[in-house]
Parts: structure tokens; sequence; C-alpha cells
């Protein structure tokens, strides 16, 4: 099964391959990496807990794991600016786990190809059957291959809200500041240059 919806271009798999092994044996998953280039160089990581809900200080022990195997195996040339976060409410889905799990929550779907004529499908998510994601639209329920998918978040809704409060509230760390706190490290190339 392709990975694409975690890591999209060639450079941002290889980051994953490098990365993935230390985010999981701090006991993590990555959710999605993108290195994104303009004036400067950054590379995103999402993270999160197996069954939800990563902490600051969580998220600052995966940027230093990941900052060192980085620097070791080094695959980004130009200095980059490293930023670990958790998937925020609205969080993309980037699994097929993912689209069980938020089975019965409103979601935003791209396909790669149009799909009879089109790319785009918001409605219910509806489960998985077998490596289809079922999602309620206007005209019924469809089955999207998960290897079709080019796009996938959540929208953010108040049944969402209050599910991931009352998660939070059930895991003793309600603190709603702390959903999108990014954690920011530079990394530096200029002394192998």
């Amino acid at each position: 099964m392709s990975n694409d919806l975690i890591a999209k271009s060639a450079m941002d798999r290889r980051i994953a391959e490098i990365i993935t092994p230390a985010i999981e044996d701090l006991g993590f998953e990555l959710v999605r990496v993108r290195l994104m280039s303009g004036k400067s160089t950054i590379l995103q990581i999402m993270t999160d807990r197996p069954d939800g809900g990563i902490e600051v200080d969580e998220c600052a022990a995966v940027s230093n794991a990941v900052s060192a195997v980085l620097d070791v195996e080094d695959p980004i040339l130009d200095a980059y600016t490293l930023e670990v976060s958790s998937p925020g409410i609205d969080r993309p889905l980037t699994r097929l786990k993912d689209f069980d799990a938020f089975e019965g929550y409103e979601a935003k779907l791209e396909t790669a190809e149009p799909i009879d004529g089109r790319r785009r499908f918001k409605g219910e998510l509806a489960g998985i059957d077998g490596d289809e994601v079922l999602i309620n639209v206007e005209e019924g329920t469809i089955g999207l291959k998960f290897d079709w998918l080019s796009e996938a978040k959540l929208v953010l809704t108040d049944e969402l809200i209050k599910e991931m409060l009352r998660q939070r509230k059930s895991a003793g760390a309600l603190n709603e500041d702390r959903f999108d706190e990014i954690i920011e490290t530079e990394g530096s190339d200029e002394e192998n240059n």
C-alpha cells in the first residue's frame, strides 16, 4: 500500500524512512512529513500517540530524536527549520486506520485523478472496507480506494471539537491552547559546506 498521504514527494518519503524508527522508538507515530522550500526551508513533522493526544513536551522529545538522526543521515542539503507538531483538531487523515478511527465525522477528501468527473468529496466518514475509504456524500455512500486519495482531512465541526475535548478530559490533559503548539528547532548544515 502506498504511503503517499504521509509523505508525498520522493524526498519526503526518504525523510520518513529515516525518522520513523526514531519516532516509533519513543512510542509515537508519524502522521505526516512535508519538506517545504521557499525563502527558507521548513521540515514539518506531524506526530501523535497511537491512541491520540500528544503533549508539547513529547513533541520536543520527538524533535530532539529526529534532529539527531537527520544530522547523521543528512538528507536535506539546505539549512532548515524543523517544526514538530501534533495533528490538531481538523487533522489530516493519512493512514487507512485514521478513516476507521474517525468514522461518523465530517471530512474533505481529494483524489489524484477525477472519479466520475470529480476530485473533491465532502461528507461523513463511514469507515473502511478493505482498501476503500467509505464516505456518505449527497448521492449516498461511496467507496474510494485509499490509493486514489491525494489529500484528506477532518472538517472542524462542533461535534469534532466536543469529542476531542472529551478525549482530552478523560486523558486528564484538558488544555485547549496546546492543540496546535509547534516546537521549532533550527537544523543547520553550515559546517558541512
